[in-house]
């Protein structure tokens, strides 16, 4: 899958447009996961309108956000991190051809570090 098509992809995902952040940090003072994050909310939005796509997919900090949307909550131009990175989560799961997480699978993958409201999200999101 070419960079910009997968770029768009996760926009639409989402339903985000990143161009509107002004950059303020607000959703990052928000995050309860800010500690555990390797990037933060408000560059993570940065990275998706810049392109840095590939990074992201490979940081383990799109499985550190706890889907608490304070960071969506706390944004004062309604850009929502928490989608973007929900987004990106989703186009990990399917480049790696499948479209679901099956339960026998949790534990070769579980990480005494994720927070359990993470691998519940996760669960719920990509069973099918």
């Amino acid at each position: 899958m070419n960079k910009e098509y997968l770029i768009e992809d996760i926009k639409r995902i989402a339903g985000v447009n990143p161009r509107k952040c002004m950059k303020c940090g607000k959703c990052s003072g928000a995050c309860p996961a800010y500690d555990e994050m390797d990037y933060h909310p408000h560059q993570f939005v940065d990275m998706v309108e810049t392109g840095r796509i590939e990074e992201l997919m490979n940081s383990r900090g799109i499985y550190r956000c706890l889907s608490c949307f304070a960071c969506v909550e706390r944004c004062p131009r309604s850009v929502e991190p928490a989608a973007l990175i929900e987004a990106v989560r989703d186009a990990v799961v399917r480049q790696q051809g499948a479209d679901h997480l099956k339960p026998e699978r949790i534990p070769e993958i579980l990480d005494e570090d994720i927070p359990q409201q993470a691998i519940t999200s996760a669960f719920r999101k990509y069973k099918k």
